[in-house]
């Protein structure tokens, strides 16, 4: 048994119907065990070192923004590595336009890189993986506490649509607009943190 790393990203933790369907994948322990669970909004600092392979990239800038702007549930699990390597089957490829039928992040993955959940991919990047993150946040056991059920709705694949248009630059404006009216009936951030959740969501259409 090694230890992997689990981060639902901004648009897991915050999509509450999203959100739900995750937990109750990841809380089931199949075939691992969730030691770990809280939440916590990483520095700047962490994502760039935790990505660094991907510094240099257009993206990247967003990236950082996408991970750090908002507080994460974090998370760690143990398992062994043909337990990790099916878990990431469950997931499904990392880009979703590449996310095999049926998988986690076909079903609920928006765009590109808004892809739900970051597994650590390997029982040698899980051991690099949480002793970096070790270093900012304890991962030693369950705090936080989420919903298994919503009565929020799931827009994902009206989202998807119109993030291919926004992307494409087709009706960009109308379909700005109708994604965050979407949006804001999938969460229940407000204020300043309902801004943010836009920007970084939108960001992924046009960076």
């Amino acid at each position: 048994m090694a230890d992997a790393l689990v981060i639902f990203k901004p648009d897991a933790s915050y999509r509450l119907a999203i959100r739900a369907h995750l937990w109750r994948w990841l809380s089931s322990e199949y075939r691992w065990k969730l030691d770990a669970l809280t939440w916590y909004q990483p520095p700047k600092e962490l994502i760039e070192s935790h990505y660094d392979f991907l510094q240099g990239r257009p993206f990247f800038p967003w990236l950082v923004d996408f991970m750090s702007a908002l507080p994460l549930v974090v998370g760690r699990i143990t398992a062994n590595a043909e337990a990790l390597e099916a878990m990431r089957y469950d997931l499904g490829e990392t880009r979703i336009a590449q996310s095999r039928p049926g998988s986690l992040r076909e079903k609920y993955g928006i765009f590109g890189g808004i892809n739900c959940v970051h597994l650590s991919d390997s029982p040698e990047s899980g051991k690099t993986e949480t002793e970096k993150w070790r270093h900012f946040l304890p991962l030693d056991k369950v705090e936080a506490e989420l919903e298994r059920d919503s009565t929020r709705p799931d827009h994902t694949y009206h989202l998807r649509s119109l993030a291919t248009q926004v992307a494409g630059g087709t009706h960009a404006g109308l379909a700005t607009h109708e994604i965050k009216e979407l949006l804001k009936e999938e969460t229940d951030l407000e204020g300043e943190q309902l801004q943010a959740f836009y920007r970084i969501i939108l960001g992924a259409l046009t960076s």
